[in-house]
């Protein structure tokens, strides 16, 4: 028997206002989804927000509607749109409509995607789109894992299997990590939350090479290393390591070989491109981020072990009411990561997969590097402009002549202002610099131009 006090409670019968208020987020993503192209929006200060917002957390609350039409119209568009066309800095996110409309599918399912007992329908279809991405890279039929939040879990988790198969291995306590001084700022992270040392290798033309390494190894005592960490398309330039060299290194001397293609990992989807990852298919783990270059929506990052066994043994978590789950046999995702409850953030991804297939993905990866050729083109043809490096995936890095760190900053101010581009400067070897991060399929040819035309 119901309850006054159960009436009144959060948890309540789908009733009028319930319907209007379903009805009303359903409309509101309805016309998000149809928007061409989206806006660009801003950023605002918190005291304009303040003034703008006000309080919103109260005793009495503000009703579903209230509260929606506040974010619609007040908090909404003081945020950036990452999935405008001229969105180019950092990496941007451009989901496809499918993938976003999945994620509210996935929101309203209340799925729990942490063990198969609860979830395997969920976890089989992200195992599918595991399975896809782990035949672009060349692992094996047995290769796995799951997707995490993002590229700072996926390292770590990676990492943290890779201080665990070494230290079975060895008598001693291998505490070192090799990369380079390219390599993404969550390998610093993960060797600081592990206590780790962090051994920078020099780079040669750019890259992390294989000879390069075995100096840095021979000079620092092979038997501390439990893993290197080469990029297959670094955050600032888009560079691949010299990943063929470097894992004949790995072999050798029998180090963890884990490859972070956070960003540049949805290239191997592009045939125009394959050959730039040549022995990628040796590594020990892989991420790449589906939210970045594979169309997916935030959060989700595949982490994938050639061998899951070892991915297991350093992140099971035992406790008593977990051995239902610990002592079966099934492929259970929070087995392979740092932490326990996951929700099916590969699935949007997955459903993306299912309705476009894998063609599609590799036409739109293809055009985005056509747009770049072009930007790179674009770039070397205007006598204000200097190329810092031709670009090997879609980011692109330029300086335009006699300009100070100030003049870049006020540009940039100037584009995001007049909302004709949100593009940040960069630095590099303390230049400051411009970058374009091209990852969305539908920016064209004239927002490249558009673009560097107000710099002249």
């Amino acid at each position: 028997m119901r309850t006054a006090a159960l009436d009144s409670a959060l948890v309540h019968r789908f009733d009028e206002k319930t319907q209007q208020l379903s009805d009303a987020i359903a409309a509101y993503a309805d016309e998000r989804l149809k928007l061409d192209p989206v806006p660009l929006d801003g950023p605002a200060t918190p005291e304009e927000l303040q003034e703008l917002v006000g309080q919103t957390i109260t005793r009495e609350g503000l009703g579903g509607l209230s509260a929606l039409e506040l974010f619609a119209e007040k908090l909404a568009p003081n945020c950036l749109s990452i999935d405008h066309p001229r969105y180019l800095s950092f990496i941007p996110c451009a989901p496809t409509r499918e993938a976003a409309m999945f994620d509210l599918v996935v929101g309203a399912s209340a799925l729990y995607a942490g063990s198969w007992l609860e979830g395997s329908g969920a976890v089989y279809a992200e195992n599918q789109a595991l399975r896809w991405i782990a035949d672009l890279v060349g692992l094996p039929a047995e290769a796995g894992g799951q997707f995490v939040q993002g590229g700072t879990i996926g390292n770590l988790s990676a990492l943290v299997a890779a201080r665990e198969s070494a230290r079975e291995k060895s008598t001693g306590r291998p505490y070192r990590v090799a990369a380079t001084y390219g390599s993404h700022s969550s390998i610093a992270t993960a060797c600081k939350v592990m206590d780790a040392e962090l051994v920078k290798v020099p780079l040669d033309n750019w890259q992390l090479t294989g000879e390069n390494l075995r100096k840095v190894l021979q000079d620092n005592d092979p038997d501390t290393f439990f893993a290197v960490v080469a990029t297959a398309g670094t955050t600032n330039f888009g560079i691949i390591d010299d990943i063929a060299s470097v894992a004949e290194v790995c072999e050798e001397y029998g180090i963890w070989l884990h490859v972070d293609g956070a960003y540049g990992g949805a290239g191997l989807a592009a045939p125009s491109i394959r050959s730039k990852y040549a022995g990628i298919e040796r590594c020990n783990s892989f991420i790449v981020d589906p939210h970045k270059w594979l169309f997916a929506p935030f959060d989700c990052c595949a982490l994938i072990y050639r061998d899951p066994v070892q991915g297991r043994a350093a992140h099971t978590q035992h406790a008593t009411y977990l051995d239902v789950l610990t002592d079966s046999a099934e492929w259970n995702p929070s087995d392979f990561s740092i932490g326990l409850t996951r929700r099916a953030r590969g699935l949007p991804f997955w459903f993306s997969l299912a309705v476009n297939g894998t063609d599609k993905y590799t036409e739109a990866i293809e055009h985005t590097l056509d747009i770049a050729r072009f930007a790179n083109a674009e770039i070397t043809e205007r006598p204000y402009l200097e190329l810092v490096r031709e670009g090997s995936l879609t980011v692109v890095v330029f300086r335009r002549l006699g300009w100070t760190a100030q003049d870049y900053q006020r540009w940039s101010d100037d584009l995001l202002k007049r909302e004709i581009g949100f593009v940040v400067p960069t630095s590099h070897e303390g230049e400051t610099l411009a970058r374009f991060a091209i990852v969305n399929p539908l920016t064209s040819e004239d927002d490249i131009t558009e673009i560097l035309d107000t710099m002249a």
